[in-house]
C-alpha cells in the first residue's frame, strides 16, 4: 500500500508549501532521480516532489502523474481496496498545501475521471487495474497537453503591433506568446515587476530570449502606463464558479484599471484549474501567505500585509483560454458542472 502518511512535515510559520519549495520546483532535473525514486519504498507524496522537480510541469499535473504511480505500485486486491488507496493519495496530496486550489482541483478531476469507466464490470481484478491505470495515464496525458492547446487559442487573439501588459509568472501565458511570435506576430509586452517574489523580472526574461520586445513597470504603474496597452494577458491559480478568478496578489487591481479604460482582459487556464468555489469578497477564500522582504528592517508593531493572492470577480474579464476552448466567465458554471458530474 502506498505510504501517504506526513503530508508536510515542516510547516514556516503558515508559508503556503508552494513559497516554501518554489526553489526546489524550479531547480533543475538529473538524470538519476527517477531511478532513485523506484529504489525507495512508493510514497505518494515523494512521488509528487520527484515529478514537481521538471520546471515546466504544472503542480497539479505532477499530483495527477503521482496518483497514477499510485495505481501502477498498488497491491490491492479489490476495486474497493484500490478506490480506497487513491483516496488516501488524494487527500494526502491535498493536504501537502491545503492552500493551493490547482493541487486540489487536480486531484478531484482525476478521482472524477477515473471512476467514469467501465472497469466496474470486469470481472478480473487485473483487468479492471489495468483499465484504471490506462485512464489515469490518458488523464495525465491530456491534463500535460492543456498549455499546448491553450497557446493555439490564445495566439489566435495576438494581432501585429499590438501592446500587452502581463502580470505574475503564468506559464501557459508564456506559451501564448510564444506560440504568437513563432507565427511572426510583432508586438509587444509590458511586463509587471511583480513584488515580493519578482515573477515579472522571470517573465521578462524568458521573453528576452526570445526575442520579443519586453519593458518592465514597477507594480504601482500600471495605471500609468493602460493607455498604452491594447489587452492584458493574465493566468490563474484558480477559475472559480463565478466565472472570476483567483491569482497573484495585484490581478484584481489590473482588472479594474483595465476595466475603466476599456481594455479586455484575457485569462489563460487549464481546466484542471476548475475548481467548486464561490467566493463572496476577497477574504472569502483560504488565505495563501508569502515571504515577505522589504530590505530594511521593519519594527515589530507594523503589520505587514503577507496575502499571495487576490480574487478578481467576473464581470472585470473578457474571455478565458482554456483546453475546454475559449469561454465567457458566464459558461464557467456549466463547465463545471460536466467537469465534475
Amino acid at each position: 500500500m502506498a505510504d501517504t502518511t506526513n503530508p508536510n512535515p515542516n510547516p514556516i510559520n503558515n508559508i503556503s508549501a508552494y513559497y516554501q519549495t518554489r526553489a526546489a520546483h524550479h531547480g533543475v532535473v538529473t538524470s538519476d532521480w527517477l531511478a532513485q525514486a523506484q529504489a525507495a519504498p512508493f510514497s505518494v507524496i515523494e512521488e509528487f516532489n520527484n515529478w514537481r522537480k521538471q520546471p515546466d510541469l504544472a503542480e497539479a499535473v505532477a499530483a495527477i502523474r503521482a496518483l497514477a504511480s499510485v495505481i501502477r505500485s498498488s497491491d490491492a486486491n479489490t476495486i474497493a481496496e484500490l478506490q480506497s488507496e487513491l483516496k488516501s493519495a488524494s487527500d494526502s496530496l491535498k493536504s501537502w498545501d491545503r492552500t493551493s486550489i490547482s493541487l486540489t482541483a487536480g486531484c478531484d478531476l482525476f478521482m472524477r475521471y477515473i471512476t467514469r469507466t467501465s472497469a466496474f464490470e470486469y470481472e478480473d481484478f487485473n483487468s479492471a487495474k489495468s483499465r484504471f491505470l490506462e485512464r489515469a495515464e490518458k488523464f495525465g496525458e491530456i491534463s500535460y497537453k492543456a498549455r499546448k492547446i491553450i497557446a493555439m487559442l490564445g495566439q489566435d487573439f495576438i494581432f501585429n503591433g499590438c501592446t500587452i501588459l502581463v502580470h505574475g509568472f503564468s506559464r501557459v501565458v508564456l506559451e501564448i506568446l510564444k506560440a504568437a511570435a513563432e507565427s511572426r506576430k510583432v508586438f509587444r509586452v509590458l511586463c509587471t515587476e511583480g513584488r515580493p517574489d519578482r515573477t515579472g523580472l522571470r517573465f521578462a526574461n524568458e521573453l528576452a530570449k526570445v526575442d520579443v520586445p519586453v519593458k518592465l513597470l514597477i507594480d504601482s504603474a500600471v495605471a500609468y502606463s493602460m493607455d498604452e496597452v491594447d489587452m492584458v494577458f493574465v493566468g490563474a491559480d484558480g477559475v472559480v464558479e463565478s466565472g472570476g478568478i483567483i491569482n497573484m496578489m495585484g490581478t484584481y487591481q489590473i482588472a479594474l484599471v483595465a476595466k475603466t479604460m476599456g481594455k479586455p482582459v484575457y485569462v489563460a487556464a487549464e481546466s484542471y484549474k476548475f475548481a467548486r468555489l464561490y467566493p463572496l469578497d476577497q477574504k472569502d477564500m483560504v488565505p495563501a501567505a508569502r515571504p515577505i522582504d522589504f530590505g530594511v528592517p521593519i519594527p515589530s508593531k507594523v503589520e505587514v500585509e503577507t496575502s499571495a493572492r487576490d480574487y478578481t470577480p467576473p464581470q472585470y474579464l473578457t474571455l478565458l483560454f482554456t483546453d475546454l476552448g475559449v469561454l465567457t466567465p458566464s459558461v464557467v458554471s456549466d463547465e463545471l458542472i460536466q467537469l465534475y458530474l
